[in-house]
């Protein structure tokens, strides 16, 4: 078997992938399209008129690899990145990969006291960053005791990351690791506090990208893909980058912050096969589809996760474009998805079936198996998940047991085998002594057709037991009133139990979010 190479083994019904004793995973998503005769097939399109083919990716991934190594940043070291959706992303990210340093993709619309604490915590060699970005970068580097060895921006100085790949070596061999060894890094979202370090090994993207976009999606060669959730989100990066990249296909890239226009756009001028959205980017855009049409039939599938998608926005959509959304439920420690609904077997307002190499457990507060349509504590197995929480040893104790992930996520699994998700292990609400779902009632309100967003959580009522209060953006603000709240109310005693009712109804006019898209409870709750 060559060095750095993968077989997929399906022979005997089974999900089986063999990894070459030496393994660096940029072989397999760069290099081998060389091998395969994709050289000049364009590799990266961008809405700045950036056109990349396999060929010129594999020469600047090189270049920027060696750029790195040149600058004295040694084996293992991190590689801190606040780079926009563009070609240099690719070239530094699998630049690092293969010349054996870690790259860490870092959420571009952080602020500095966020940069400045994943800065110190990663302990990183380098960060390199958008000039878009440079104010919040550098007050944070100016909040740092000690700042990394090299800062750079990635164009618009003489000394840039475009400047030095320009004039560095084009070839460079891959550094001797293994499917093991540690690759890269991703920063979780803040949804529920601080970001932690999830350290991702050079299997984990391989893993992802066969089992779940290649077994699941479907996505082949001729597929061009385009994801509104960006590259620095673990969501993204397989949409944008892995995905497409494993298979040979094309990616289009936007280096903005998406809307309902642009992304509807970027459709219309690209006309991509594949298009990965999540929920509040899809009622955004449902919103702005009652006024105008727009050309969407280029896509064959559109996918969503990040949050769980409302049955609701489902039809919906499905009734307004023709498209089906594949709703699914993955995980910045888990990479990618790992269960998701199928071309083939959609079950609207659930998040579908295991993903094939995944295993699912739901248990109760003591780890044992819960009944059927009992919810509990979900718990997945899988060979892309994190090896551990960079610094934090025992959030890695607590989290991951035994091969299995606690995710944090309430599920049930019903009697057809489809599994649905009840909210977050910390956002379950026990009422009247029951465990009350908030997604179960947020699913319910937003049926209402002035309702765009709402959100759910528990607060204490004058008797200091803990009730239902909902949190709702309208499409309209002047609707807000005790009419609309008499309507919503009637609405939830007429298909909910009797205890699941909301208490309170709050208009407001935003939710607290991470820039992933994932509603901020906590903040509510506060």
């Amino acid at each position: 078997m060559r060095n750095h190479t993968v077989e997929v083994d399906l022979s005997r019904g089974e999900n089986v992938l063999k990894f070459a004793p030496v393994f660096n995973v940029a072989f397999s998503f760069i290099d081998r399209h060389l091998w395969d005769g994709r050289a000049d097939k364009v590799a990266i399109r961008t809405n700045r008129g950036v056109e990349v083919t396999y060929a010129e990716l594999a020469e600047n991934v090189n270049r920027c690899g060696n750029a790195l190594l040149d600058m004295g940043i040694g084996h293992g070291e991190r590689v801190i990145m606040i780079v926009k959706d563009c070609a240099e992303f690719f070239y530094c990210f699998w630049g690092a990969i293969k010349a054996g340093l870690i790259p860490v993709p870092v959420n571009t619309l952080l602020r500095h006291k966020d940069y400045a604490y994943i800065l110190a915590d990663s302990g990183c060699a380098a960060v390199i960053y958008s000039p878009e970005f440079a104010d919040e970068v550098e007050m944070a580097l100016d909040q740092l005791e000690t700042r990394p060895t090299h800062c750079l921006r990635v164009e618009g100085e003489d000394i840039s990351l475009q400047a030095l790949i320009a004039a560095a070596d084009p070839e460079l061999e891959p550094t001797p690791t293994t499917a093991e060894d540690d690759c890269f890094w991703l920063y979780s979202s803040g949804s529920t506090g601080s970001p932690k370090g999830a350290v991702h090994r050079h299997r984990d993207m391989v893993v992802s990208s066969q089992f779940y976009g290649v077994q699941v999606l479907g996505v082949r060669e001729t597929d061009v893909c385009f994801s509104a959730a960006k590259l620095f989100f673990a969501y993204g990066l397989g949409n944008g980058m892995t995905f497409p990249l494993w298979v040979g296909a094309t990616s289009v890239l936007y280096d903005d912050r998406p809307t309902p226009e642009s992304t509807f756009e970027i459709i219309e001028q690209f006309k991509p096969s594949l298009y990965f959205g999540v929920p509040t980017l899809y009622a955004a855009q449902l919103k702005a589809l009652e006024s105008e049409s727009r050309d969407l039939s280029a896509v064959r599938l559109c996918v969503s996760a990040g949050e769980a998608l409302p049955a609701n926005i489902f039809s919906r959509w499905r009734e307004k474009t023709g498209l089906a959304i594949l709703d699914g439920i993955g995980s910045t420690e888990l990479l990618h998805i790992f269960i998701s609904n199928r071309v083939d077997d959609i079950n609207p307002g659930s998040s579908g079936l295991m993903v094939p190499g995944y295993e699912a457990r739901i248990v109760n507060e003591v780890g044992e198996p819960v009944p059927a349509g009992e919810s509990g504590k979900l718990w997945i197995k899988g060979d892309s998940t994190a090896r551990c929480y960079w610094n934090k040893p025992e959030k890695t104790t607590e989290t991951m047991v035994d091969g299995w992930l606690d995710t944090g996520d309430t599920y049930l699994q019903d009697k057809q085998g489809y599994y649905h998700y009840c909210g977050r292990n910390d956002d379950m609400l026990k009422v009247g002594g029951i465990w009350c779902s908030p997604f179960e009632i947020e699913a319910t309100l937003i049926k209402h057709p002035k309702l765009l967003e709402v959100a759910v959580v528990g607060r204490t009522d004058a008797a200091g037991l803990i009730k239902p209060e909902a949190h709702i953006v309208l499409h309209n603000p002047q609707d807000a009133g005790d009419p609309l709240s008499a309507e919503l109310l009637a609405l939830c005693k007429q298909n909910l139990a009797p205890y699941k009712y909301p208490r309170w109804f709050q208009f407001v006019s935003e939710l607290p979010k991470t820039a992933t898209g994932k509603i901020q409870r906590f903040k509510l709750r506060s």
